[in-house]
């Protein structure tokens, strides 16, 4: 059981409620992104999501794609990636980290995974493949890195089982049709849906996706297992980005925290 899974059943049996935190690697620079990871972590998150820069990330919104593509510009790799995760552990390593990419990304720097010395990476979210299939489908494997599925609002029934049976760590529930940073929750749709997911897997299942608020957060905590946020916070990040003054991420990431406890 890797940190991930240890962390999210310990949370389960207390009934508290995961908070997971996304940010692109890179962006504004590395250096300023693991002063990030160290500031979501001291500010309640529980779980930290690292977007890996793509060329052509079709699940984000404007505001993360804009984000993606100020981290290729500083020629952001997997690679330095994983090296920005070994020097977050240096000072901690209980906090669980998921990377949140692209096939072509994991299948070119599959050598990484394979090792992923001292498991420093937990999980793996590859938002273009079918739920139903993981990495090892593809030639990349590492039987200590979880493999996270997507279900959509628009997931057919049929699916959703084959799906939620073949995911590791949790299922990320995607609570709108839409890309990321939408708005308009229908949280009686979600509610439904979560309940149907929970029928075939024992597995946490995380909302995420047009999270803004602290009433967003309180209400779909309600119906599952924890929240994910990102649009917002990768909005404060560009806002901020020439002063790092970050002040208003650790206020907004204070505000959620309370709001689903």
């Amino acid at each position: 059981m890797n940190r991930l899974s240890e962390r999210l059943s310990k949370f389960q049996e207390s009934k508290k409620k995961a908070l997971v935190a996304y940010l692109v690697a890179g962006d504004p620079d590395i250096n300023t992104t693991l002063n990030l990871m160290e500031l979501l972590v001291s500010s309640g998150v529980d779980i930290i999501e690292i977007g890996v820069p793509f060329t052509d990330p079709i699940a984000e919104g404007p505001i993360i794609q804009k984000a993606h593509d100020r981290a290729l510009k500083n020629n952001i790799s997997l690679d330095q990636i994983f090296d920005l995760v070994h020097e977050f552990r240096k000072k901690d390593d209980e906090t669980p980290i998921v990377l949140m990419g692209y096939l072509n990304t994991f299948i070119f720097y599959k050598h990484l995974i394979k090792n992923n010395d001292n498991n420093h990476v937990d999980s793996i979210l590859v938002v273009d493949i079918p739920g139903e299939l993981d990495l090892s489908n593809y030639g990349v494997s590492n039987k200590n890195i979880n493999t996270i599925s997507l279900i959509s609002p628009t997931t057919k029934k049929d699916r959703v089982k084959s799906i939620a049976e073949n995911s590791s760590g949790f299922i990320y529930y995607v609570t709108l049709r839409g890309v990321t940073g939408s708005s308009n929750l229908d949280i009686q749709e979600i509610k439904t849906n979560i309940q149907e997911i929970k029928q075939y897997s024992h597995l946490p299942v995380l909302a995420g996706f047009g999270i803004k608020s602290a009433e967003d957060a309180k209400l779909l905590s309600e119906c599952s297992d924890g929240i994910v946020i990102g649009s917002s916070i990768v909005q404060m990040i560009e806002e901020n980005s020439i002063s790092k003054e970050f002040g208003r991420i650790e206020n907004y990431i204070n505000e959620i925290r309370q709001a689903i406890e």
